[in-house]
């Protein structure tokens, strides 16, 4: 168990700091209020995990080091669901409520095609 947690720790910690340098990065091309650094960080993040997903789910029990190392550490770590509630929150208090919008259905829409993507190029490798 104690190997479990370390290798979740090590992922997520690796995953919050490339968190953190897209935000850095993503903020010299911020779009006005589009939050762009969570938008990039959770749509790579699903591309990221739906590869993960597709190479290590061929042998699951063999892989479940990885497994915990990248999708449960590194991409948990990476990607930021409450990040993205709470901008959304701030769009509305802004009542930017077309910024509100596009924002919340391109996230989830690039975030499924990102998985779908990504699960499909990790099966073929």
């Amino acid at each position: 168990m104690l190997k479990q947690i370390l290798l979740v720790g090590l992922g997520g910690a690796i995953g919050s700091v490339f968190r953190f340098l897209t935000s850095v990065f993503m903020a010299r091309y911020a779009l006005n209020s589009f939050p762009m650094g969570t938008f990039v960080a959770n749509i790579l993040g699903c591309f990221i995990l739906g590869i993960c997903v597709g190479v290590f789910g061929k042998n699951p029990t063999e892989n479940e080091n990885l497994r915990l190392l990248f999708i449960t550490g590194f991409c948990g770590g990476y990607t930021t669901f409450s990040t993205f509630a709470s901008e959304n929150v701030q769009l509305l208090h802004q009542q930017n409520y077309v910024m509100l919008a596009t924002y919340t259905l391109v996230s989830l829409l690039l975030g499924f095609l990102a998985v779908v993507v990504g699960l499909n190029l990790g099966k073929s490798w």
